[in-house]
């Protein structure tokens, strides 16, 4: 197998990623505390994507710390992550022992995190025009939901 930098790079934080998904949703184990100046959100990206970018921004502005991690093809990491396909987004990222897939707004982030139920995390399947990062102001109206927790998935909050 001819190994690129880019491989062996994807592959380093795949399993970062596992490594740190790994306890989530198991009853019992501890979860990391908020820092003081803000969660730090870990977010992998295509480049290609400019409502990701937005979102970012949001996350930014609402006072989180973001790193952004570009990559080729964004699906492994929802792999590793646990989020099921009818749940997917443009982009994932990890918050304090969660997952958040596509566009969450900040304010349900915050939420889960004061809340710390045992799920894996909260999802905004698709992309909702009005979603932020999205910003077309149509109107529609659009669901936050978490999974990972006992019972299935369920509606966190409605836009």
């Amino acid at each position: 197998m001819n190994m690129t930098r880019r491989t062996m790079m994807r592959g380093a934080a795949i399993a970062g990623l596992a490594f740190d998904l790994g306890s989530m949703g198991l009853p019992g184990m501890a979860r990391a505390a908020v820092p003081a100046g803000g969660a730090a959100v870990e977010v992998w990206k295509a480049a290609s994507c400019d409502c990701c970018e937005g979102w970012v921004r949001h996350m930014r502005a609402a006072g989180f710390d973001v790193t952004v991690h570009v990559v080729e093809d964004v699906t492994p990491m929802k792999r590793v992550a646990g989020v099921p396909d009818d749940l997917a987004s443009c982009h994932t990222a990890r918050v304090g022992g969660y997952v958040l897939e596509g566009h969450v707004p900040a304010d349900d982030a915050k939420r889960l995190l004061a809340e710390r139920p045992q799920a894996r995390g909260l999802a905004v399947p698709g992309m909702p025009q009005d979603a932020p990062g999205m910003d077309m102001a149509s109107g529609l109206p659009y669901q936050v939901v978490l999974f990972g927790a006992a019972g299935g998935p369920q509606v966190y909050a409605r836009h």
